[in-house]
């Protein structure tokens, strides 16, 4: 509106100025046709030529604001339209304008500023008659008129652009709200969202672009809030998983430090996670300098075993590390993941079974020999002497027999190692168990004048077992200790009740006992504190390992307490329950 303003009033001034001075010319040139006959003289002699111009110049060409001046050839005023100005007539106007039209020059025209501060517009005609310049036409007229018109158009524009301005004010506010009040709230709840708070909507004021964005971030805000809960729910599946893994897990940066372990890889190495944090791979796991170095580089990622002590005292673990390397896309590798799979018992019972294998190898390839020699030697002639011809029979008949009662014992503990040995359990008489095991070793006892004490606590009747089974565990027990108690000793069975309603029965020897190093293995399968003399005597080195299987199966455990050279103990539990399930 201020450029359309300028521009209008300015062609306005222009189109005023030029029609007032184009009015004004061709009242001069009309003036001046009307006067150059007068001014030749041309008038009747009847009449005074300054008067007819007179009323020519006051009653034709009356000008508010004007004055109009005829001069004759000399520029000497006629007469003037205005009487104020009477005092001019005689004499010469010396105008530049008059001298300009005095010598024929048609366009002449000035603006002026009188003294009392109006803007005036000169223009001067000159006056021809017969192509000879009889005078000239003097013009003055006030633009002062024209100059308010300007100024009433101007004070039009200045008020329009002043409403349009307080209107503007007023509608950009209004306008400016409704724009930044979404704003303000699409940024208010983008701070909510930064600051992890996804349940905020942000409202939508319309379907205008900042209603789309509006509804942009809420469907962002909604798709975000998904993805962080699938992110979080993944993230509480994958800390779950590492913390009830039964496999130690340690993830480690691109220098082998490391940055995550699970609970299990704490306890493994006998340290908590805090303490792990930026320690060295390589020093955790006592690997040597160039392997860290290569576990660094992502080099030598095998399988491997280590033994670690968790603590100070503390017996080694035998653990299985497998490496494996971290790979981010266009970075390579970023680190490295260990897993730390205790096999400690699989170790162990590897180990167990290798010497097994080896036990049994042994047990049978001694006897085998031993036929073998001596059948050798019946071929080679000793069948010929009767004498030495019976013992070698006895001979090969007892390794027979040894060998026979080891394939049993196998047999039975490969049938409890498989659970194929069912138990058939029954109501028995505790007490009248005891004394027989007791008849069955009566002349063995008898031979080597052992006592036999039983011993049957108060409350103690009857129990669900498996009479077979106990049977055997009790004869393994009574023969070791009738092999290990010298002659003149005390063998006591006895039958007791536990605080935790088991049954408890043990045996009882004075006899040479076992030295604490073997204790922990004595059940062990061919396991043997003195393998010469026990092999002499007859026994499998197996018994033990029988009679645990046995009282496993029944729900109890076995232990042994020896000093020795001061005899031995052997206490198995049973579950006391009898038909109906009440207690004997």
């Amino acid at each position: 509106m201020q450029l359309i303003g300028v521009y209008f009033v300015s062609a306005m001034k222009n189109s005023l100025t030029s029609n007032f001075t184009t009015d004004l010319q061709e009242r001069a040139e009309l003036m001046s046709v009307l006067a150059a006959k007068t001014l030749a003289g041309g008038t009747d002699g009847e009449e005074d030529p300054v008067e007819s111009l007179q009323i020519m110049v006051n009653n034709l060409f009356n000008l508010d604001g004007a004055e109009i001046q005829v001069l004759d050839a000399t520029g000497r005023v006629l007469t003037t339209s205005l009487s104020s100005q009477a005092e001019y007539v005689g004499n010469k106007n010396t105008q530049t304008v008059v001298s300009r039209a005095l010598q024929g020059i048609r366009d002449n025209e000035e603006n002026i500023l009188d003294d009392d501060g109006i803007r005036k517009k000169v223009v001067a005609k000159p006056v021809i008659y017969n192509g000879k310049i009889v005078g000239a036409i003097y013009i003055v007229a006030s633009m002062n008129e024209l100059y308010e018109t300007m100024q009433w158009i101007n004070n039009i524009f200045i008020s329009g652009i002043l409403l349009a301005l307080g209107l503007t004010a007023v509608l950009g506010v209004i306008l400016s709200h409704t724009i930044t009040h979404p704003i303000k709230e699409l940024t208010k709840h983008a701070r909510a969202v930064a600051e992890g708070r996804f349940t905020e909507k942000t409202p939508v004021f319309g379907s205008d672009e900042i209603g789309q964005l509006s509804q942009a971030f809420n469907y962002m805000t909604s798709r975000l809030r998904e993805a962080l809960s699938q992110n979080e729910e993944e993230k509480e599946k994958l800390a779950s998983i590492l913390t009830n893994m039964s496999d130690g897990v340690i993830a480690t940066d691109e220098s082998g430090r490391v940055i995550l372990m699970n609970r299990r890889a704490g306890q493994m190495l006998g340290v908590e996670g805090e303490e792990l944090a930026g320690q060295e791979i390589s020093a955790l796991l006592g690997l040597a300098q160039p392997e860290g170095d290569a576990l660094s580089r992502g080099e030598g990622l095998d399988s491997r075993l280590l033994e670690i002590a968790p603590r100070e005292g503390d017996p080694a673990l035998t653990m299985r590390v497998t490496f494996t390397p971290i790979h981010r896309r266009d970075t390579g590798i970023t680190g490295t993941i260990a897993v730390l799979q205790d096999v400690t018992e699989q170790e162990q019972l590897e180990s167990s079974r290798r010497e097994f294998v080896a036990n049994v190898s042994h047990e049978l390839r001694t006897p085998l020999t031993t036929i073998k020699s001596y059948t050798e030697a019946l071929g080679d002639g000793a069948l010929e002497d009767t004498q030495l011809a019976s013992r070698f029979v006895n001979v090969i008949q007892n390794e027979t027999g040894r060998m026979i009662r080891l394939v049993t014992d196998l047999l039975h503990l490969s049938r409890l190692d498989s659970k194929e040995a069912a138990l058939r359990k029954q109501k028995v008489d505790i007490v009248e168990m005891l004394e027989d095991v007791e008849d069955r070793f009566s002349f063995q006892m008898q031979q080597k004048d052992i006592t036999a004490v039983i011993d049957v606590k108060e409350g103690i009747s009857h129990a669900m077992l498996d009479r077979d089974g106990i049977d055997q565990v009790l004869d393994n027990l009574i023969s070791n200790a009738l092999k290990y108690t010298p002659d003149g000793g005390k063998i006591t069975m006895e039958a007791a009740l536990t605080g935790q309603g088991m049954l408890s029965l043990s045996v009882s020897d004075t006899g040479i006992g076992i030295p604490k190093k073997d204790l922990e293995r004595i059940f062990e399968r061919f396991y043997r504190v003195d393998k010469a003399r026990t092999r002499n005597m007859g026994g499998t080195g197996l018994g033990l390992s029988i009679a645990r299987e046995i009282v496993r199966a029944h729900g109890g455990h076995i232990t042994l307490h020896s000093e020795l050279e001061q005899g031995t103990k052997v206490t198995f539990t049973l579950p006391l329950v009898v038909e109906g399930g009440k207690s004997a």
